[in-house]
């Protein structure tokens, strides 16, 4: 905190801090059922076999645990990079460029917390485990076989494809939230580098979460099938498999409920991000 003598104000990366830990909170929480049902439609198991319409709220527990420290953790290095590289982007294209890159930065660090979360919840909600808590303690338990080495690989199998998937759809999703922001500051001739509402910031959220959660969908069932697996998978080896077992339609699984959760959890998780930051801006 700063401040001076009595006054004491939030910094803004601290604001980035608590905002981002109640956005994702709120949004995976809300939004989990959704997610729960995108999982069982992309496990090769089937819809079905991985639990259907039943426990929907399978391996909620590590979703809770996870998602406060990692929005937040992608926040404050969002916020960190953009700071530092605004000076620098002196036309459109540079400040697209600096969106870009602070968006990647971002979510390489919040896939430190976020893939191991990813890989004990989704086993819960594929009817791999009955909660979160046996789904760690089977990974845990495999020390015994594997050793410590390849209990830290379970716990982040899939890393290189989330971080494939995370990137190119960060990358997607948060220039364009950027870039309509500032087309409503122009609209209605408002400083560019005034804040957005939080009814603004949840349209402009739900936009570029839905463009980009389309066009990532098949990075999605790579990510999900390799989480899945009991054992380390080759990203082009799946691939190829996938398409010669299943077809190519099969990268389009779940894509539905993926645009919908996405889409509603954009309005949701930057509408929440806006009005947190926003609100603690206006106490500090």
């Amino acid at each position: 905190m700063t401040g001076d003598g009595s006054r004491r104000t939030l910094s803004p990366y601290a604001i980035s801090l608590l905002a981002g830990g109640l956005a994702g909170t709120t949004v995976d929480l809300s939004l989990y059922p959704l997610d729960t049902l995108k999982t069982r439609l992309q496990s090769a198991s089937g819809f079905a076999a991985s639990g259907g319409f039943r426990g929907i709220y399978a391996g909620v527990g590590s979703a809770l645990v996870g998602s406060a420290p990692g929005a937040a953790l992608f926040f404050v290095s969002y916020e960190a990079c953009k700071d530092a590289l605004q000076p620098h982007a002196t036309s459109d294209s540079g400040e697209a460029g600096a969106h870009l890159l602070a968006a990647s930065v971002g979510e390489i660090a919040a896939c430190a917390v976020r893939v191991p979360t990813e890989v004990i919840k989704q086993r819960a909600q594929a009817a791999e485990a009955p909660s979160s808590m046996a789904a760690l303690r089977n990974i845990l338990d495999s020390r015994r076989t594997v050793g410590l080495t390849g209990v830290w690989r379970g716990l982040y199998r899939g890393w290189g494809i989330t971080v494939f998937r995370e990137v190119p759809f960060t990358m997607i999703q948060f220039p364009l939230w950027e870039w309509l922001k500032k087309q409503q500051c122009r609209r209605v001739s408002r400083p560019p580098t005034s804040p957005a509402t939080a009814s603004e910031s949840a349209v402009f959220g739900c936009i570029s979460g839905a463009v980009a959660a389309a066009a990532s969908t098949p990075l999605d069932v790579l990510k999900t099938r390799m989480m899945l697996s009991k054992e380390r998978q080759r990203l082009l080896v799946l691939s190829a498999t996938i398409a010669r077992e299943e077809g190519m339609h099969a990268f389009f699984k779940g894509m539905v409920p993926r645009i919908a959760w996405i889409s509603v959890g954009g309005a949701v998780f930057l509408g929440s991000y806006q009005w947190t930051s926003n609100l603690l801006k206006t106490l500090g």
